[in-house]
């Protein structure tokens, strides 16, 4: 009797997707997916390029997730900074599944879904490190990290192919201003009962050693209010920072100086991290913007937005003058508690020299540590957790590829490394792992109230208006391609009509010539028409000023 022979079934894979936040700072949102289940970490935003003119925020393309709603089980967040919840608000909309985060990181997803009229229909759950939630195939513990915000997260997620272990934005910080230091002990017990993957923050893998302590800056901070006890203190950092805060707060305290807190988004998150403890403000010690008459500038401390020179941010309107109720002048030192976030050197620069100007006296070196991991932070927690994979997150690729070459030095080696781009499939288990297919990924912009109606053409034309501006010819013709008034030629961010009338005049010339060799083609159709002033127009300008602004002919129509 012929023995039957058994197919070894092959065993359903993990996949892990990331939807964004691996080409840049931002924007940070990744789905796992396990046969019928999918979850989601984060759901962060990013903030517009120089070059997207009235561009508000950048939110991630989630059609993927939309075509498999059935299957989302939730959000799991890992912290709430902006990268990581600003795109909440706008996503829950399409896909309304539970979110799951920590105390604080749930008190400031809670005021964004307040304001978008989203609270009272999302279902929300707060929990505690340790606390393990189960959705569908995946279990997702907690685990207690630092950062430069209270309540920071790292994520174990069991599945049937393994354990992948998510770090979120952490560093290691031994001595935290508020809380316990990061929870080294569960990283070990997960490495050694195995760890398929590590996906591990990639901010700072070019630079070496260790990250510093934020309690670093809390003693930088306290010499600053020694050095300066007869000016008025300014002081722009993070609105999340709530541990940078609350050492300005202490040593404001220790001085004897009042605080005010200026900013909408400062102002939110204090309130928040106040409400649920993560802040301690001695009784007495915080004024209104309005009672800063009261003192003199000696016995106060503004701590306010715009450490990244954000044009709308209130440090922004004190440099442009535009501050309703504060002015800058001698007599105030400002300090920047912050570094410039890549791509905001230039932005932060013209703040500075605006407030120099004013005479303001400015400092912006050494009042700052991050709150990413370094070369030895990162090296400590591969040798803790001990992954089959390397999986490089939240970075610009030049990030990634530097952890990668971390991992080479811990004796990982390519095939066991994965450098993802947004979109990529990754399918893995324990016997390897590959990439096997792309999804749909992209940036959503939003525009005021608009959400995804600024796309690439519109964008386009806003470059081309910023670059070269706008040039518009209005004439009335009959239904028979007859002039009856016009062409007129209105520039607007080309040239200076007014000294340029001679360039004016023979675009004017060029315009009724090429009217004139349509009607003598017989051609009535307007759009044609159109067609052909702007082709001419194109030329001509090109070649008279080597620019290229937009030519928007527009024809009414009379009898």
């Amino acid at each position: 009797m012929k023995k039957r022979e058994h197919k070894k079934i092959q065993a359903p894979r993990l996949k892990i997707i990331p939807l964004g936040g691996l080409e840049q700072i931002g924007m940070n949102i990744t789905a796992f997916e396990y046969e019928n289940d999918i979850l989601v970490v984060d759901c962060g935003l990013a903030f517009p390029e120089d070059d997207m003119f009235g561009v508000d925020l950048v939110i991630p393309d989630v059609t993927y997730l939309e075509e498999n709603l059935d299957k989302v089980r939730a959000f799991v967040i890992t912290h709430g900074h902006e990268d990581h919840i600003g795109s909440l608000p706008y996503v829950l909309r399409k896909i309304n599944v539970p979110v799951y985060g920590t105390r604080l990181t749930m008190g400031i997803i809670e005021n964004k879904l307040r304001e978008k009229e989203l609270l009272d229909t999302t279902e929300r759950h707060v929990v505690n490190f340790g606390d393990v939630v189960r959705l569908g195939k995946f279990s997702v513990e907690f685990i207690k990290t630092n950062h430069s915000i209270v309540d920071a997260a790292a994520l174990a997620i069991t599945t049937p192919a393994g354990v992948i272990v998510h770090t979120g934005d952490f560093k290691v910080d031994y001595t935290p201003v508020y809380g316990d230091a990061i929870d080294l002990m569960r990283f070990a017990e997960l490495g050694r009962k195995g760890v398929l993957a590590l996906m591990c923050d990639s901010t700072n893998a070019e630079r070496p050693g260790i990250t510093a302590s934020e309690k670093t800056v809390g003693k930088t901070i306290d010499t600053l209010f020694q050095e300066h006890k007869d000016t008025r203190i300014i002081i722009a950092t993070f609105a999340s920072n709530v541990d940078r805060v609350q050492q300005i707060i202490n040593s404001a305290h220790k001085y004897g100086r009042k605080v005010v807190i200026e900013g909408r988004s400062m102002v939110n998150v204090i309130e928040t991290a106040t409400e649920l403890q993560c802040l301690n403000v001695p009784a007495n010690t915080l004024i209104s913007i309005d009672q800063l008459r009261n003192y003199p500038g000696r016995q106060t401390v503004i701590i306010t937005t715009g450490s990244q020179g954000e044009s709308m941010a209130a440090l922004s309107r004190m440099a442009d003058d535009t501050h309703r109720k504060i002015s800058v002048g001698p007599g105030d030192t400002i300090i920047f508690s912050s570094n410039p976030i890549p791509g905001n050197e230039k932005a932060v620069t013209n703040v500075i020299n605006k407030l120099l100007l004013k005479g303001a006296d400015v400092i912006f070196q050494d009042v700052h540590v991050s709150g990413h991991p370094c070369q030895e932070d990162i090296k400590l927690i591969y040798t803790l957790v001990q992954p089959k994979f390397s999986i490089p997150v939240h970075g610009e690729y030049r990030h990634l590829i530097a952890q990668a070459k971390i991992a080479r030095e811990l004796g990982y080696t390519d095939d066991h490394i994965f450098i993802l781009r947004s979109g990529d499939v990754l399918e893995l288990d324990g016997d390897g792992a590959e990439v096997t297919g792309k999804v749909p990924v992209g940036n959503i912009l939003v525009d005021g109230l608009g959400v995804g109606d600024v796309g690439n053409v519109v964008l386009r034309d806003r470059q081309h208006l910023a670059q070269d501006g706008i040039v518009i010819v209005t004439m009335a013709m009959d239904r028979n391609g007859q002039v009856l008034a016009g062409p007129e030629i209105t520039s607007r961010g080309f040239v200076y009509v007014k000294e340029a009338d001679d360039l004016m005049n023979e675009a004017n010339l060029i315009v009724q010539s090429t009217i004139w060799s349509c009607q003598d083609s017989k051609t009535t159709d307007w759009n044609k028409i159109k067609a052909a002033v702007k082709t001419a127009l194109t030329d001509f300008f090109w070649k008279k000023t080597m620019r290229k602004p937009m030519i928007l002919p527009m024809i009414l129509e009379v009898g």
